[in-house]
């Protein structure tokens, strides 16, 4: 039923012409569930959600090509723009564009500079064989190319590279040598470390800080110098505007930006980055393709990966450069990786990692993650019927299960040292699907502070109480906080209460509570502010219901994989079966344009 409060409606009653209205409907609608336009070619199944005020007016596409609010062309300054059958707002179209425009520029740009790099990495054969030892004999790795040091070679000879993997293939190690290797030939090389959350930042930075390798005395002083960044901080965002200090104009006077947890930037944001790039800086985006997309509209990670037909493909003469500077053939890549070059500036510049050293393909975590984002049932039913020492599921959503879960909340209010406290209450999560509902975010802390309230271990005796987990929920930068930070209400050595969080550094500081205007309660929280955290053990909470949208491959994929060694399922087989057949596929132009000649 649509009413006055449709915003979509509202959206297209600013437009006077009958014809363009239902498409302004469809556009602005699409983008609310994440699309970035209207793909003209799929009408037939967007038509069954046109609300029925639209019926009488609607007209074929075809008629929007005679419309003087829709343009055609890059350069064209209307409403909408109509380009390759696909419907934009001109702002998304645009944003679209410059992604195109930037990563084509930075192809362009690298080719001057590749001669000197491939001979810099010659002059580096024997630094490169210490930071990849040749895998243990016999491992699982031992005979297969190793993608970690093609991933290296790569992003070092590219201005623009995608690593993508899942969790334990290694993105953050590799990306520590690949600035190992920059830091010998430069040590005063200028590197931003960046992540949409803060969260994700501190943590990329504290991975490459510990990477476990020797290192000279000046890489280890460039490691040392490596400051966390959210996006908008790294960009410096200007308040309350859309805008930000860095941009095409005033670009970022980095060598090296790496970038974290990409699955997670909007359209918007992404555009931006981008034009604040130098033409000349080296980008790294890392991510998981199979993770759930940003919350705003756009899956540009996704899209990027999915333009090519396959991944870990190279032209003979880049596949004999890389081979070239790996000594052992059997870590070097294979005739199957070798094809015909291609006009996709992205041709050769998106490697997967795709051997895990956390999780085993053929058992736990790793082979129901698997099963979940390839959809295969078969798989899926067989943990249901038979957990392993990994993954339990939990179709009856037994009281027993989910106390002996959270009964680990216990250790934490149990351990006198605050930073002790505070590290083993991030060592565990429950995670849900939705907000709301008898099974959403609310619902289940108020269930794990009740159960905690009878065992007298927390007294719910005023906001922040004593023991309170909390998770920030926007950024501020007076104290330091960031949007995803997790830390635990303490009173202090004078009785003083405080949150008190972990940082970057491994210590511990305080703030009181008045500077926290918001927060929330975090025994458990969403699968979507999950993402660039991770736990020991995770529980999954899904609804029973399983006709909600949101309840996807990616989004169970992403709970399932915070956990490093165990994760209880509790969900009915008919809504986890549900999940891993709906595929999220964000509508977008970005992965056609990339292989047409004129974009």
């Amino acid at each position: 039923m649509t009413t006055t409060n449709d915003v979509h409606l509202q959206f297209a009653g600013f437009f006077r012409n009958e014809t363009l209205r239902p498409y302004a409907w469809l556009v602005s609608k699409k983008l609310s569930e994440g699309h970035i336009c209207l793909k003209l070619d799929d009408l037939e199944t967007d038509m069954e959600i046109l609300p029925e005020y639209f019926s009488n007016a609607f007209r074929a596409p075809a008629a929007l090509a005679e419309e003087p609010m829709v343009g055609h062309n890059p350069g064209d300054r209307k409403p909408f723009i109509l380009y390759n059958n696909n419907l934009y707002l001109h702002k998304y179209f645009n944003y679209e564009t410059r992604i195109l425009n930037r990563i084509q520029k930075f192809r362009e740009s690298e080719d001057l500079v590749l001669e000197e790099r491939s001979l810099m990495l010659g002059r580096e054969t024997e630094f490169l064989s210490t930071l990849f030892p040749p895998p243990v004999a016999g491992s699982l790795s031992a005979a297969m190319t190793d993608w970690q040091m093609v991933a290296a070679i790569s992003a070092v000879l590219n201005n623009f590279t995608i690593i993508t993997g899942g969790p334990g293939t290694g993105k953050t190690t590799t990306v520590a040598r690949i600035l190992a290797l920059l830091y010998k030939t430069d040590p005063d090389l200028k590197v931003a470390l960046a992540a949409p959350t803060g969260k994700a930042a501190a943590r990329m930075a504290e991975s490459l800080r510990s990477a476990s390798f020797t290192a000279a005395p000046e890489i280890a002083a460039g490691f040392q110098k490596l400051e966390p960044l959210t996006i908008h901080r790294l960009l410096k965002y200007v308040p309350d505007s859309a805008y930000f200090k860095h941009h095409q104009d005033n670009p970022l006077r980095y060598d090296v930006i790496i970038v974290d947890e990409s699955s997670m930037i909007d359209a918007a944001l992404f555009a931006k980055l981008l034009d604040a790039t130098g033409d000349n800086t080296r980008l790294i985006l890392l991510g998981d393709k199979d993770q759930l997309a940003s919350v705003e509209a756009g899956s540009l990670f996704g899209d990027l990966c999915q333009s090519q037909t396959s991944m870990n493909v190279f032209s003979r003469e880049r596949a004999q450069l890389i081979n070239s500077l790996i000594s052992e053939p059997f870590r070097q890549l294979q005739e199957e990786h070798v094809g015909t070059l291609s006009q996709n500036p992205l041709f050769q510049h998106i490697i997967e990692l795709k051997f895990s050293r956390r999780f085993s393909g053929e058992e736990g975590i790793g082979k129901f993650s698997k099963a979940v984002i390839s959809n295969d049932r078969i798989t899926i039913q067989s943990f249901i019927a038979k957990p392993d020492a990994q993954v339990t599921v939990d179709p009856e959503y037994s009281q027993i299960r989910f106390e002996e879960f959270i009964r680990e909340y216990e250790d934490y209010i149990r351990e006198q040292d605050i930073l002790s406290a505070l590290r083993k209450m991030n060592t565990i999560r429950v995670l849900c699907a939705t907000r709301e509902g008898n099974y959403g975010v609310f619902q289940l802390n108020r269930r794990i502070e009740k159960y905690l309230e009878q065992k007298r271990l927390i007294r719910l005796n005023a906001e922040f109480y004593e023991n309170r987990p909390v998770m920030v929920t926007s950024n501020n930068y007076t104290v330091g906080l960031y949007n995803g930070d997790t830390g635990i209400v303490r009173s202090d050595e004078k009785g003083t209460v405080k949150v008190w969080f972990e940082d970057g550094d491994g210590k511990l500081k305080s703030v009181l509570p008045g500077y926290i205007s918001q927060a929330e309660t975090v025994f458990a929280m969403t699968i979507h502010k999950s993402q660039g955290s991770e736990f020991k053990k995770v529980l999954v909470m899904l609804p029973p219901e399983q006709d909600v949208e949101i309840l996807t491959r990616e989004l169970l994929y992403t709970g399932v994989t915070r956990a490093r060694t165990f994760v209880l399922v509790q969900g009915q087989e008919n809504v986890i079966l549900k999940a891993a057949e709906r595929h999220v596929k964000r509508a977008s132009g970005l992965g056609l344009r990339l292989n047409l000649p004129n974009g």
